[in-house]
């Protein structure tokens, strides 16, 4: 279905044409980019000063540039300013970015052509992957710059996912390079569509991997024999929160007519804390991930061009201003990767109270033979590894600072950073539940004629099944994680009968 942009967009709309769905603009937008242009077109005739249309930017903002070099001045920035480093991002995020950046300019305050608008939307209709470095970035400029390389037939892209030269690639989907006009370039660089971009595909992956999360925990619950006292929903309502109440509805749902859960009823006075406050971290995330997604919204309301046209050609008016700036993002994208840092630990201190013959009550690391057979127990290695570097990629960005362009970019909120930093966090966590999950279906081999699964959770353990089979030591594991990590990336989490 075509996502439509009319006032405003939504993160998950940017997700889903991430994900392929087409984009175009409503008539209304389309009036609104025109007479944006038109602004800038009156503004060059009349030779009114105006910061990137007829200056230099950055600490050059007070030097003048004469109307014939103002084209120039447009295709110099991209070429500057693409100067990322490092392995390019994949087609989702390029698609997300340019996505978020069309938004940007069809609210109708940046002063580009419609022209560039519509090569940007062939890039998304056909398949044209700018190649886009994923380093290098202190809060946008680069990676946008990179897009803009290939508009100008310059730089490098991939066409229906065939590496060719930019000016290649623009005659393989029928267009000619653009000449920029006057404030183009640097429209084309700024605001926040890169961290904004890739925040939404943050915000999509983050929102199924929650999901997963808590049909994984309940896996692992049902195997470790879990008291259930402590999620009903009477004693849950004590702490006031919306993700909290919905983790231990899932949890209870999920659960319900679970023979293992109840033969261990009254088995223990409380469960350790990775068991028993799954509600309180699996719920807090949700919060946050609810308090993120409200920021990454409230970002795509916004004009982030900076500086941003308003007024009519017959009286422009140019402001300049700090929108391009994006404390809120960076502090959003920062709030959420703590987030799932903290449920991909705990995920792997479950894991480790399944494969821990010291507490699990099962076969010492879910070994077919312990002894002659490892198990599971160096897989809970790679699951700690992973969480130990989502804990050190939890540390947030937004506070790093830096200084650039001679003093006059003084303070540097990096929200690119964050956002990149969440879905590195995000790629190990849902290693890490797949792991979980891996250790929860082997667990229930040994648990299968103790008493019966729940129906929410038979839906999982044979969603695992379908895919990798029981353990004995008779092939490599990351084979298996691999795959269920594909599963809990790409598919839903079993709905419950």
């Amino acid at each position: 279905m075509t996502i439509t942009i009319d006032r405003i967009v939504g993160w998950h709309d940017v997700a889903r044409v991430a994900g392929g769905e087409p984009l175009a603009l409503s008539q209304t937008a389309w009036d609104r980019v025109a007479n944006a242009s038109r602004i800038v077109e009156r503004i060059v005739e009349t030779g009114v000063r105006a910061y990137g249309i007829n200056t230099g930017v950055g600490a050059l903002s007070d030097t003048v540039v004469d109307r014939a070099s103002q084209s120039r001045l447009s295709r110099n920035i991209i070429l500057s300013h693409a100067c990322g480093v490092g392995p390019l991002l994949g087609p989702r995020e390029v698609r997300a970015i340019i996505a978020a950046q069309i938004a940007n300019f069809a609210h109708g305050h940046s002063g580009v052509r419609p022209e560039i608008i519509t090569h940007l939307a062939a890039f998304l209709e056909r398949n044209c992957i700018p190649d886009v470095p994923s380093k290098g970035s202190a809060g946008y400029l680069t990676h946008n710059a990179h897009t803009g390389l290939v508009l100008i037939g310059e730089g490098s892209a991939h066409v229906d996912g065939q590496p060719m030269s930019g000016r290649d690639a623009l005659g393989a989907i029928g267009l000619e390079p653009l000449v920029l006009g006057a404030k183009e370039g640097l429209s084309l660089v700024n605001g926040t569509a890169c961290a904004t971009g890739l925040a939404s595909v943050a915000l999509d992956r983050a929102a199924h991997l929650l999901d997963w999360a808590d049909a994984i925990a309940a896996l692992t619950l049902e195997a470790a024999g879990g008291q259930m006292a402590a999620f009903d929903e009477a004693v849950l309502a004590l702490r006031p929160s919306k993700g909290l109440a919905h983790v231990g509805a899932s949890l209870r749902a999920r659960l319900a007519g679970s023979g293992l859960i109840a033969a261990a009823l009254g088995k223990r006075t409380q469960d350790a804390l990775s068991l028993r406050s799954i509600p309180h971290a699996h719920g807090a995330a949700r919060d946050v991930f609810d308090a993120s997604a409200f920021v990454v919204d409230q970002e795509l309301a916004s004009v982030t061009d900076n500086p941003a046209v308003s007024g009519t050609p017959e009286e422009p008016v140019v402001s300049s201003e700090a929108h391009a700036v994006a404390p809120a993002l960076a502090q959003a994208a920062d709030s959420l990767a703590t987030a799932v840092a903290q449920i991909s630990s705990m995920s792997e201190r479950r894991m480790d109270r399944l494969v821990n013959p010291l507490v699990s009550g099962l076969p010492p690391f879910l070994a077919s033979d312990a002894g002659s057979n490892s198990g599971f127990m160096i897989a809970q290695y790679t699951a700690a590894a992973l969480a130990n570097e989502n804990r050190r990629l939890a540390t947030p960005a937004s506070t790093d600072g830096g200084i650039t362009s001679g003093l006059q970019e003084d303070f540097l909120a990096h929200p690119t950073a964050a956002a990149n930093k969440l879905l590195a966090v995000i790629d190990n966590a849902e290693y890490i539940l797949a792991i979980e999950l891996m250790a929860a279906a082997q667990a229930h081999e040994f648990l299968a004629v103790k008493a019966s699964r729940a129906p929410g959770t038979d839906a999982i353990y044979k969603a695992v099944r379908a895919i990798v089979s029981p353990y004995s030591d008779d092939r490599p594991l990351s084979r298996d994680i691999e795959a269920l990590r594909e599963m809990v990336r790409e598919t839903a989490a079993p709905a419950i009968p």
